[in-house]
């Protein structure tokens, strides 16, 4: 046997302990070599074709110059090109760096210039967008590849993915990877300011998929459909990957279209659907849910934000072997950070749940302290779970992290038991006439409205007030009601102070490509309304 020095024995056992991202694909494909991995437009890879795949577009792109630490960035809609690329730079160590394709060039553009990306991977309905981006810098490309999703043709000045994928060499690449190295950035949303840069190591998503997988009852006999973006860390990072991790078998669709849901559901055997409650909404509106076999169904999951109370009894009701869970988090958590169980649903309505295996959760005030059982303060996280810290951004990490806890932004307040109850971002707390209202306890309200789908509630500036809570209401197709209907129901179910100043019915509420309605949009589009009405 060769002698070895201390740092060389080091350096070999750290190899043998190695678990990256990168890693799991390869574990499940040698358990469970012919199970069907993924599916995605009719082709079906078995973990064996996926993990192949994988290695082939790895070697593919370091032999285009892609190195460890090297920022790449996936512009796409769901498809299967996405999985394997996002495993493939795992492989290599390089940082994967998902943008939205919601986003106009200039948003593109912030995030190649701030990223530092070396390389962009895009579909090619989204090329022109990311040459758009491009142009407005000085940041060469070591290659542009182009994802066949909308069209066979290939864009000027790009190169097609499928060269990259069907790299003659499929075998694994072997890249020292350290439990702590940056391997994805994800960008937040950007409500209030610029989006920051939020990085995760291998370490930090185990330790998250370990939390999913234990208090989400996940298994490897899970048949899953995965429709929310996966440039999103909840369809990527709750379901999707942690699928891969177990050997489950994940259905992906490019979008969440509720009626190809319910035949997907139906022809698949689906058993694992996470939806945002918009989209669960919309399945539940189906002309063809009540006609569709759901039977197979049995574990549902929701996020983004809390469930209205109505939607938990109507899902309840309707599916009544259907096993539900509320996710709470956020990005910078990876994202999960307290989950409400099944048999909690109904007994803890509107609660995000108690703190998930990995993570420890605080309602603080603003010194630090812990507040007392039903008092409202900011919600702050201790968890392996958590980001390395924002990208270029120390300023914002210190502040983030400030007393060796996570600050989350949110406010909330524990009950007597220890569920959460998230009351309000701190940005979505309305201060009018010198009183705190929540938006979310006024959307309750509404939302009991027989003739209501969807709402929000929001402030908006006001000469007497300073803020008033405003509503945006979607009524029920074939529901007639009115703007004053709705303000008499609110003054009767509500205290004078927190109800709405104006309420307004629209056909649709903005929303970003994971369902979540973007109240910073409305609170835009509404800002003058009472300017204009003390006009």
């Amino acid at each position: 046997m060769t002698t070895q020095t201390e740092a060389e024995l080091t350096a070999t056992i750290a190899r043998a302990r190695s678990q990256q991202l990168g890693d799991l694909l390869r574990r499940s494909a040698a358990r469970t070599p012919q199970k069907t991995a993924l599916v995605f437009r009719g082709q079906r890879d078995s973990f064996a074709e996926l993990d192949a795949a994988v290695n082939r577009a790895a070697n593919g792109l370091a032999a285009r110059g892609i190195t460890k630490g090297d920022r790449v960035a996936l512009l796409s809609h769901n498809n299967r090109a996405f999985v394997v690329f996002r495993l493939a730079l795992a492989r290599l160590g390089a940082v994967t760096t998902p943008v939205n394709f919601m986003l106009n060039a200039e948003d593109v553009a912030y995030i190649l210039d701030h990223s530092g990306a070396r390389a962009i991977i895009a579909e090619d309905a989204l090329c022109a967008t990311a040459d758009a981006a491009l142009a407005q810098l000085d940041q060469p490309m070591l290659f542009r590849l182009s994802i066949a999703h909308a069209a066979d043709a290939v864009p000027a000045g790009w190169e097609a993915a499928e060269t990259v994928l069907e790299d003659a060499n499929d075998s694994a690449p072997y890249v020292e990877i350290a439990d702590d190295d940056p391997i994805q950035m994800m960008y937040t949303s950007g409500t209030e300011s610029r989006p920051k840069g939020a990085l995760l190591s291998s370490d930090a998503l185990y330790a998250q998929y370990g939390s999913c997988i234990s208090d989400g009852e996940m298994a490897a006999d899970d048949i899953e459909l995965h429709c929310l973006p996966l440039f999103h860390c909840a369809q990527l990072d709750c379901f999707l990957t942690p699928d891969m991790y177990l050997g489950a078998t994940s259905i992906l669709m490019e979008a969440a279209d509720p009626g190809k849901m319910l035949e997907a559901i139906a022809a698949e055997g689906v058993t694992k659907l996470f939806c945002p409650p918009t989209v669960w909404i919309a399945l539940l509106r189906h002309p063809d849910f009540d006609k569709t076999d759901l039977s197979s169904l049995r574990k549902g999951y929701y996020g983004a934000s809390i469930m209205p109370t109505a939607i938990i009894e109507e899902l309840t009701s309707r599916l009544p072997n259907l096993r539900l869970f509320n996710f709470y988090g956020q990005t910078e958590m990876a994202p999960v950070a307290t989950i409400l169980l099944p048999h909690e649903q109904l007994s803890k309505l509107g609660s995000a749940g108690r703190p998930a295996l990995n993570v420890e959760t605080r309602v603080v005030d603003d010194d630090g302290n812990d507040l007392p059982v039903g008092e409202v303060g900011e919600i702050v996280h201790r968890s392996p779970h958590l980001i390395l810290g924002y990208y270029k951004d120390p300023a914002k990490t210190a502040e983030a992290f400030q007393g060796g806890w996570f600050h989350s932004g949110d406010l909330g307040r524990f009950d007597e038991e220890g569920y959460l109850y998230v009351v309000d971002r701190k940005k979505d707390m309305i201060k009018t006439g010198g009183e705190n209202v929540a938006s979310r306890e006024v959307e309750e309200c509404i939302f009991h409205h027989p003739a209501v789908a969807e709402v929000a509630v929001f402030g908006i500036p006001h000469p007497k007030w300073i803020e008033a809570v405003t509503a945006v209401v979607v009524a029920k197709p074939g529901e007639d009601t009115s703007i004053e209907a709705l303000m008499d129901y609110c003054r009767e179910n509500l205290a004078h102070f927190k109800s709405p100043k104006h309420i307004a019915l629209v056909e649709a509420l903005p929303k970003n490509a994971s369902g979540k309605i973007l109240k910073r949009d409305l609170r835009i589009a509404y800002a003058g309304v009472f300017e204009e009405e003390s006009a």
